[in-house]
């Protein structure tokens, strides 16, 4: 239970649910094999996998839920060489050029009919709610991911008005500054060593690993107006993570002194101990150096639009 990914929203004037009667909308809402022909299906499954049944988790405020997706694997080149086939039969029995109106047509149907047979794969996507914080952060590289498991949790509440977290100064104003002025750097903050580099007015974009940040050739590129739209952070030993410009957190590591501090809990062999230990350990990490951040960045931006229920 280490999540590597967050995407940060605020959520907006919203009561909240008790777990009692969160949990039983969570179940309203459960997981299930997609239908034959269903492409793809989303639900709420237990965090814990096969180690428990709850479909929430929830210690001194901080919640934990997990969305489960099925999707159908059905490559567009298999529908594509199907239909072609079938078109040159059809065409050669009847003499003539299918229109293309016909091939639309057999093209859905070629679909429904390999659908059914199409591999499914499942994906989980963790979801922790700080009912604390009025925070939501969904652990996965995608924002498309995010967004879907957002939209299950507005489903199964009925609404849910949340924006993506901001800040008083742009992160890529703020990293670009920590990367070219060593002094404007806070005190607990460490650069990493990965970087990318966007340049002004076009798409030119350079991405560096394993290197050092505070080198003459990262500071040339600066020179020349290119700006710092991720950049590795390390923080006082805790963690370490990859900042984004639009505030996503990536790539996240926990030290080993807070992966031992978990492992010190005594569980007895009880994975659902073992869970929330970490989730709590995790989470209570995640929440500071939030805090941190948004204050790094100058506070949390006023007056952002709530998004609709």
């Amino acid at each position: 239970m280490w999540f590597k990914h967050l995407h940060l929203y605020r959520l907006h004037g919203a009561a909240t649910i008790p777990a009692a009667n969160l949990e039983e909308a969570l179940a309203e809402q459960a997981a299930r094999t997609p239908g034959s022909q269903e492409a793809r299906r989303v639900g709420w499954c237990p965090p814990a996998g096969r180690a428990g049944t709850a479909l929430l988790h929830e210690l001194q405020g901080q919640r934990l839920m997990t969305m489960l997706r099925h999707e159908r694997l059905l490559p567009a080149g298999v529908v594509r060489e199907e239909v072609e086939e079938r078109s040159a039969e059809i065409e050669a029995r009847e003499g003539r050029k299918l229109r293309r109106q016909e091939k639309q047509e057999l093209k859905e149907q070629v679909y429904e009919e390999l659908l059914p047979r199409a591999f499914v794969r499942s994906q989980k996507v963790d979801l922790w709610w700080d009912t604390r914080r009025d925070l939501i952060a969904v652990n996965t590289s995608s924002r498309k991911r995010a967004e879907e498991a957002l939209d299950l949790l507005r489903e199964t509440l009925g609404s849910l008005k949340v924006t993506p977290l901001s800040a008083q100064t742009l992160p890529m104003r703020a990293m670009t500054q920590w990367l070219a002025d060593e002094n404007s750097r806070p005190a607990a903050l460490q650069l990493g060593d990965q970087v990318e580099l966007k340049a002004k007015g076009d798409d030119g974009v350079l991405r560096a690993r394993q290197v050092d940040l505070d080198s003459d050739e990262i500071q040339q590129l600066l020179a020349t107006g290119k700006q710092a739209s991720r950049l590795a952070i390390e923080v006082e030993g805790r963690l370490a993570y990859v900042l984004h410009d639009d505030l996503t957190l990536k790539s996240l590591r926990f030290s080993d002194a807070l992966i031992d501090e978990a492992s010190e809990t005594e569980d007895d062999g009880d994975a659902i101990v073992r869970l929330e230990a970490d989730f709590m350990l995790m989470t209570q990490a995640l929440a500071e150096e939030i805090e941190r951040l948004i204050d790094w960045l100058g506070g949390e931006a006023n007056g952002a639009a709530q998004a609709s229920a």
